[in-house]
């Protein structure tokens, strides 16, 4: 089974910058597409940033592209992702997930679908003004 474990999150002001880690644990070898989503309160799921495990594409949501990098450590199984001139509406819960097999260009679809195979406990962003 896989577990996925996030760490990074914190406050800070616009502009700032923050770097999130998800080690992954649990999952044989093979393609896995992972990465993140968030979710503010009264607001719906959005699919940040993935990174296909094995090709290495990725994909981003317009609203961070620019801003966010997403990488990969293979030898660590860890995803980052890392913020850079963040803005208030950055703000939320960010969580790491996994998609075995899956593909980057359809995160959004995994997070809107809810068809995500594991998901983290989240860590807390909040970006202040």
């Amino acid at each position: 089974q896989v577990q996925l474990v996030e760490s990074g999150g914190g406050s800070v002001q616009a502009g700032g910058s923050l770097r999130l880690s998800c080690k992954a644990s649990g999952y044989t070898s093979g393609n896995v597409c992972m990465g993140w989503f968030r979710q503010a309160p009264a607001k719906g799921r959005e699919g940040v940033a993935a990174v296909d495990t094995g090709a290495g594409n990725t994909y981003y949501a317009d609203s961070v592209k620019g801003r966010f990098t997403i990488s990969i450590e293979s030898a660590e199984n860890t995803v980052y992702l890392q913020m850079n001139s963040l803005k208030p509406e950055d703000s939320g819960m960010y969580y790491c997930a996994v998609v075995r097999g899956g593909n980057s260009n359809s995160w959004p679809l995994y997070v809107e679908g809810h068809t995500l195979d594991a998901r983290g406990q989240g860590t807390l962003v909040t970006v202040s003004s």
